[in-house]
């Protein structure tokens, strides 16, 4: 059952806020859930190019495959939220299994608390005194709210003491360790999260409740090397527990890791966890499975390494229009930089909708090979592969990327009709 709060997004007026959508539902006044409940063709139902869209039945898949391989392998799934910044499918994850959502940035945060998300896992340490003090607030208005941050240093535990002084509140943190020299965000050594796990403990408005970190960043990554740093990270929780470093009050420890390129490697390492003091949170994170890509993802998600554990379907197609024809080797398509992900690779043509009949066929011989603000530059075989005012369809690398420029995104069922409308906030 959707919030109050998610259902209330059926009420925004379908306008110029949102691309792609059918000029004449503006005209008639119509909002998102009178839009949706028409369930107009995406063909022929007055969408405009450049439109991208979802495919149900993937996204329904991606959904149901992560949340039962989670669950298959005793992990709590707490998806990363900053893929798609989408409401409705926040709580279709909840639905399937999911612990909570992961932020990576304040904001984020606040937009999933404004929807009711009960469970926060923010895998950054936060030092933004403004920030603390709105998550105090939160806590302290909600009893039934959990909120978990990194920390990495002992510099950032004393400005998050120092700003959560006189609020009543006391945060949950984990360690976060580095996936080694040259990587990202984490404390380097092991000698680094003792003296940060020290500081928490020193401090009255801060408990320490696990360690976390993320594999992708360990340097020139490969199973063996990934395998590990993730026993390095579990050897720190159980080394942790038996020093006592988690207080009494501790009910859970958590231990977290786990994007969308190195899932089966945490789910192997987790389940070699010795038993501990105490119940563990065997946290995984992972976000781009929600809707999979044509590129990236395609080539490394963990279902390549173990195709018997399930797999992924790209669920996104930006469909965008040839409007120019200069030659028969050479067109271009009304979709550009600000409409399409390029940051993990161009786009790829995967169909072709004729203008005229409608009929759709492979993209064959046709290659995006340069992208421009509002244009796609297309390279094709022959001049019989696409013509002017043809739909075509492209396939993009990284859902990140993809999700944030599309503020009102259609779903398309398998006959091409359109129910559904995915809100994003970025």
């Amino acid at each position: 059952m959707a919030s109050d709060a998610v259902q209330r997004l059926a009420d925004e007026p379908v306008d110029h806020r949102f691309k792609g959508l059918p000029p004449d539902a503006q005209a008639a006044g119509l909002t998102v859930g009178e839009l949706a409940a028409q369930g107009r063709d995406l063909y022929t139902g007055g969408f405009t190019t450049p439109v991208l869209t979802l495919d149900a039945d993937a996204l329904e898949h991606n959904l149901a495959v992560l949340g039962e391989y989670s669950a298959r392998h005793g992990l709590a799934f707490a998806p990363h939220g900053k893929t798609c910044m989408a409401p409705q499918l926040f709580e279709r994850q909840l639905a399937h299994g999911a612990w909570g959502i992961t932020a990576a940035v304040p904001h984020q945060a606040r937009v999933y608390r404004a929807f009711g998300i009960p469970r926060i896992f923010l895998a950054n340490e936060l030092v933004d005194p403004a920030a603390l003090r709105w998550v105090a607030a939160e806590l302290a208005a909600d009893p039934g709210f959990r909120f978990v941050c990194y920390v990495d240093s002992v510099r950032g535990v004393q400005l998050m003491d120092r700003a959560l002084q006189g609020h009543g509140a006391v945060l949950d943190v984990v360690v976060e360790l580095g996936a080694g020299e040259g990587a990202r965000t984490g404390a380097r050594t092991d000698e680094d999260c003792r003296a940060v796990a020290d500081a928490v403990a020193a401090t009255a408005t801060l408990r320490l409740v696990g360690i976390a970190g993320y594999e992708a960043e360990v340097p020139d990554a490969d199973p063996e090397k990934v395998h590990v740093w993730l026993r390095r990270l579990t050897g720190l929780a159980a080394e942790f527990d038996k020093a006592g470093r988690f207080g009494p009050e501790v009910e859970e420890i958590v231990v977290s890791a786990g994007g969308s390129a190195w899932f089966d490697a945490v789910a192997d390492v987790f389940a070699e966890l010795p038993e501990l003091s105490r119940p563990m949170l065997k946290l995984l994170r992972s976000g781009a499975y929600v809707s999979h890509d044509h590129g990236w993802y395609g080539r490394l998600t963990p279902f390549n390494r173990v195709p018997e554990e399930g797999g992924l379907r790209p669920a996104f197609r930006l469909w965008t229009q040839v409007v120019s024809r200069p030659s028969p080797t050479q067109a271009f398509v009304n979709a550009g930089k600000r409409d399409i992900a390029y940051d993990l690779g161009l786009p790829e043509a995967e169909l072709v909708r004729d203008a005229l009949d409608g009929t759709e066929r492979p993209a064959t011989g046709i290659r995006v090979v340069k992208l421009s603000d509002q244009h796609a530059w297309l390279e094709t075989g022959s001049a019989e592969d696409v013509q002017v005012g043809d739909w075509v369809a492209l396939g993009m690398s990284h859902p990140c990327t993809i999700f944030e420029k599309w503020p009102l995104i259609p779903v398309v069922e398998a006959d091409g009709k359109v129910t559904e409308y995915v809100r994003t906030f970025f």
